[in-house]
């Protein structure tokens, strides 16, 4: 892995995509960004994090042989590889909110911006923008955002993080390299945020009850209602109630 730190950047994800558009760059190139000014998440939503208490990186991920319709296990491998990062350290009730991020509880303690660059019918790179909450004690505007300090009440080194989080990573995005995709969604599937579990939703403004049962392979959420059966929505078609 080749590791970059930067004092200050608009967006890890935008900066890495700077340096891939103006030299070749190895597979695993890491972004590592002490201050993120212009911080993005899923959807164009803002990713606040104060500077110098969290972990806010990009990673480049050169596919060989991987087909642009399973792009979606891209984004399987990553929260994987966080997820299990983060359980080696014992953070409780840690889960998989749809599409990627990291709850303890109901908390997010981590967002993931996937941005894929398609060739044909394969993918060719992902960029892999990461946003943890690590040693921040204070989410005014966010009640719903929490840190790793917060839940433990320990302070961790974000070098140290980074690097498990990276190698966990890694390890995940074997299973891709090696067409084991199943072992990948298997997994994911078992660690959903609220499956099985029936709550309430938001869907074009109403509100209605459902059960999650899983993901499909393009990465759609699948709610299942008493009245309707199992309906597919896509990022940004579906809200949770809390």
């Amino acid at each position: 892995m080749k590791l970059i730190k930067v004092s200050a950047t608009d967006s890890t994800n935008l900066h890495l995509k700077r340096m891939l558009q103006d030299t070749p760059m190895e597979d695993y190139t890491v972004l590592v960004a002490e201050k993120q000014l212009q911080g993005r998440g899923q959807g164009g939503a803002y990713w606040a994090s104060e500077g110098g208490k969290n972990l806010t990186f990009s990673v480049l991920k050169c596919h060989k042989e991987l087909q642009a319709r399973d792009q979606f296990f891209v984004s399987m491998a990553v929260s994987l590889g966080i997820y299990k990062a983060l359980s080696s350290l014992q953070i409780p009730e840690l889960s998989i909110k749809w599409p990627n991020d990291i709850l303890s509880g109901r908390k997010k303690l981590c967002g993931i911006l996937i941005e894929n660059i398609v060739k044909g019918s394969s993918l060719k790179n992902s960029i892999l923008g990461i946003g943890l909450n690590v040693n921040q004690e204070s989410f005014d505007s966010l009640p719903n955002a929490a840190s790793l300090k917060q839940i433990t009440a320990k302070h961790y080194d974000p070098d140290v993080l980074l690097i498990d989080i990276l190698l966990n990573i890694k390890k995940q995005m074997e299973f891709l390299e090696v067409k084991k995709l199943k072992v990948l969604e298997k997994e994911y599937q078992q660690l959903l945020f609220r499956k099985d579990v029936p709550s309430v939703y938001t869907v074009k403004g109403i509100e209605i009850k459902g059960t999650i049962r899983g993901v499909n392979k393009a990465g759609q959420l699948l709610l299942e209602q008493e009245s309707r059966g199992i309906t597919a929505y896509g990022f940004k078609e579906i809200a949770y109630g809390y």
